[in-house]
């Protein structure tokens, strides 16, 4: 519950009202943070002092896991093979990306919390520690109220001034607004930074697949981050790019990397692993 204050209790309360009225039926929990637990130390582990892990279990744990798994999974299908290299990117008005070894995840950009990583809807990314102390101290803020400030008032709405919407953002573009303009260009300029250091991290990748709300139906998103990845030679056919929503291969044919679009379904990952659960506990 420390580590989860929003989401562990409120959980846990459904699980025991349904105990209370089935204490014969089994109770699965699907944590979305389950699919980072592949991680080496090396990657989740904070460069602080040893005690803070060891007493308060202070690491990268990642989240969206369960969309990051099916991801994966999908991924080795379409790749057809389970021993292949993936940077999948999850981006939304929440986002997160994930390296991905053989179906197990390596890396992954959210941390302790969701609030790392790169900018989103309204939660900053990845800062400097040191940006809280100053606003803390020069405006006479709470830890946590400034906290709130970069999980709620920060990212793409704070930059644009307009919205945490991705689609506000693109009519704010196009009518030339230079702060929606800002906005897009910090957003797809970090995703693929993390692109550029997991592929570093895994030594090349084979495929890069893109999901979630943004990554499904945002073809220009696609195109402008994929842009800065030339150097990994990832070609993609701006014909085959144009599309929403639908599982589709947008790179070209001499791409040194697969690029795909591949609707997520998290409700489908939870009711697998539910079955699956639940048949071994039988």
């Amino acid at each position: 519950i420390p580590l989860g204050p929003l989401h562990n209790p409120a959980n846990l309360m459904g699980i025991r009202a349904c105990q209370a009225v089935m204490p014969k039926t089994p109770q699965v929990a699907v944590f979305d943070t389950a699919f980072h637990m592949t991680m080496p130390p090396k990657a989740y582990r904070y460069a602080i002092p040893t005690e803070y892990f060891e007493n308060d279990d202070i690491r990268r744990y990642g989240f969206h896991g369960t969309s990051h798994k099916y991801i994966a999974r999908r991924a080795a299908e379409l790749y057809g093979s389970k021993e292949f290299k993936l940077v999948n990117c999850h981006l939304g008005n929440g986002s997160s990306l994930s390296a991905v070894k053989d179906g197990k995840c390596q890396d992954t950009s959210m941390g302790l919390s969701p609030l790392a990583g790169v900018p989103m809807g309204t939660r900053s990314g990845d800062i400097d520690a040191c940006v809280v102390q100053f606003i803390c101290n020069k405006y006479g803020m709470s830890v946590d109220d400034c906290l709130n400030m970069l999980n709620k008032k920060s990212g793409v709405l704070a930059l644009s001034g307009v919205s945490s919407d991705f689609r506000d953002l693109e009519e704010g573009k196009a009518k030339g607004d230079e702060n929606c303009i800002l906005a897009l260009q910090k957003f797809f300029y970090e995703v693929a930074k993390y692109v550029g250091s997991y592929a570093a991290a895994l030594n090349g990748i084979d495929m890069l697949t893109f999901t979630a709300g943004v990554g499904e139906n945002g073809p220009d998103a696609r195109a402008a981050i994929c842009e800065y990845l030339g150097f990994m030679g990832v070609k993609i056919d701006p014909e085959k790019n144009n599309v929403r929503g639908k599982e589709t291969l947008i790179s070209t044919p001499d791409s040194k990397v697969q690029v795909w679009v591949i609707p997520t379904n998290e409700e489908l990952m939870i009711a697998q692993d539910t079955a699956e659960l639940v048949k071994a506990a039988q």
